[in-house]
């Protein structure tokens, strides 16, 4: 005899598989914006190709002058621009899911601090070659991290000690880079400002690769396990609870996402801000998925990409990605905080 569901079970289900359905289609639509922004940045510069021609030249295909234009030039800076936003958004989304706090991303807490000074000091100081310079900046970003949480691990996590140790050593490290830049001769401080800001220009495979490869590694790992982070969301006790092994979770996705942050910023730099707004703008748009690592490393790729663009092309003079992500980011900052006091007061 088949049992019969009562009318609170069948409701339940049903809102379970309306939100389902309204996760898939804000991933696919996330999904076809990255797309499509990531096939307009290979067609579109100061010479026109269209997609046949870019499709001839992604299958390997010899194209008179496309081929070195889109397969050369526009095709690693494209698929880098694509990595990188999905990279800092997927680990801006962790610490803020895992301390609780919209603010708690790696720019703001010092992880991406850590990878700047070392960039600056190996730039200005040592004379790194860029490869160097990358693998500096990626110990230092790993370093950086090990390095908040220890301080912060005094008798137990504490996730708002963890954002004040990181705000502190942020500043520090700051400091570290205003001194390191006025002691920079001409030529030195065009390279590491370039370098701060978060830049494109430079992308070719030896810095597609590494980041590919952390990416393939990392990201699935995350999407398949987030939902044991988004338990994390309602506290160690309730997570617990739901059967989550909290110190292991914390622990790996921390490792993860700074393993993320650690390789992008020293394939591209500190692209400012992606990793702050990924998250709380895939909440908004996303509001029935029980974890934001997808819906926010898409949100992050599409930034990235349609920040690239709007430098190169909206202005008359071409900007760095990181200079257009940070005028929209600074803005936003200033939204959470005052939506934050709001919710305080109310």
């Amino acid at each position: 005899m088949t049992a019969v569901a009562s009318p609170d079970v069948r409701a339940l289900r049903a809102a379970r598989l309306r939100r389902s359905r309204g996760q898939v289609l804000v991933v696919g639509v996330l999904v076809l914006l990255v797309a499509g922004l990531w096939a307009a940045s290979l067609m579109v510069g100061e010479t026109f190709y269209g997609p046949s021609e870019v499709w001839r030249v992604i299958i390997g295909q010899r194209v008179p002058g496309a081929t070195f234009t889109v397969g050369t030039l526009r095709l690693p800076r494209a698929t880098l621009a694509v990595l990188a936003g999905l990279a800092f958004g997927a680990a801006g989304v962790t610490f803020q899911t895992l301390l609780r706090n919209q603010l708690a991303s790696p720019d703001v807490i010092g992880i991406s601090s850590g990878a700047s000074a070392a960039g600056v000091v190996g730039i200005v100081i040592v004379g790194l070659n860029e490869t160097t310079v990358s693998l500096l900046a990626l110990a230092a970003a790993i370093g950086t991290a090990v390095v908040i949480y220890a301080l912060s691990y005094k008798g137990g996590f504490a996730g708002t000690r963890l954002i004040l140790i990181g705000i502190g050593i942020s500043s520090m490290l700051g400091a570290v880079v205003t001194y390191t830049l006025a002691q920079a001769s001409a030529w030195d401080l065009q390279v590491a400002t370039r370098w701060l800001t978060g830049s494109l220009n430079s992308a070719g495979w030896p810095r597609v690769v590494p980041l590919a490869v952390a990416c393939l590694v990392v990201l699935p790992l995350m999407w398949l396990n987030s939902s044991k982070l988004a338990a994390m969301r309602f506290g160690d006790d309730t997570a617990s609870g739901l059967g989550v092994r909290v110190f292991s979770v914390r622990v790996w996705t921390i490792i993860a996402a700074v393993t993320l942050v650690a390789v992008a910023t020293a394939s591209c730099g500190p692209v400012a801000f992606v990793a702050f707004m990924s998250g709380p703008i895939a909440a908004r748009i996303s509001r029935s998925a029980a974890s934001l690592v997808l819906p926010a490393s898409l949100v992050g790729a599409i930034l990235v990409l349609a920040s690239d663009l709007i430098g190169q092309f909206a202005f008359g003079t071409r900007y760095p990605v990181g200079i257009i992500t940070g005028a929209l980011g600074a803005p936003f900052l200033v939204y959470l905080l005052i939506r934050s006091n709001r919710q305080r007061r109310n």
